[in-house]
C-alpha cells in the first residue's frame, strides 16, 4: 500500500500533471472574460442594432428556434473573440530560429542525402 502511494506522488508531482492542473484553472477563469465579453458586451450591442429583437423570446408553437439563433450567435461571436485573442498572443511570439539542414538533395536521383556526403548513396554519383 506504502508503495501505492508513493507511486501516486510521484505521478502528482511530474511537471505535465502540474502545467495541466495549471492550464484547466487558467482556462476556467478566461472562459468566464470571454463569456461575458459576449454575453455583456457583444450581445447587448447586436441586440441595440437590431431594434431590440430578443432572439430569446422566439418561439414558434412551442418551438424556441430563439434559443438556437442565439446559441449559435454566442457561439459564432465567441470564437471570433477567441480568434482575435489568439492573433494577438501570436504576434508576441517569439519566432524559434530555423536549425541548419543536415540533408540536401542530390542533383542527379533527387534522393535526400547527408549534407557533407560526396558521393550518392542511391545513385553513386560523385557530387
Amino acid at each position: 500500500m506504502k508503495n501505492f502511494f508513493n507511486e501516486f506522488k510521484k505521478f502528482i508531482a511530474q511537471g505535465n500533471v502540474m502545467d495541466m492542473a495549471v492550464g484547466i484553472i487558467i482556462g476556467s477563469a478566461f472562459t468566464a472574460i470571454v463569456t461575458s465579453l459576449v454575453e455583456d458586451i457583444l450581445t447587448p450591442l447586436i441586440t441595440m442594432a437590431t431594434k431590440d429583437l430578443k432572439f430569446k423570446e422566439l418561439e414558434f408553437k412551442g418551438l424556441m428556434y430563439g434559443n438556437f439563433i442565439n446559441a449559435v450567435i454566442t457561439f459564432i461571436l465567441t470564437a471570433f473573440v477567441l480568434f482575435l485573442i489568439v492573433k494577438a498572443m501570436n504576434k508576441f511570439k517569439k519566432e524559434e530560429p530555423k536549425a541548419d539542414p543536415t540533408t540536401k538533395t542530390c542533383p542527379f536521383c533527387k534522393s535526400e542525402i547527408d549534407k557533407d556526403a560526396t558521393k550518392c548513396p542511391h545513385c553513386t554519383s560523385d557530387l
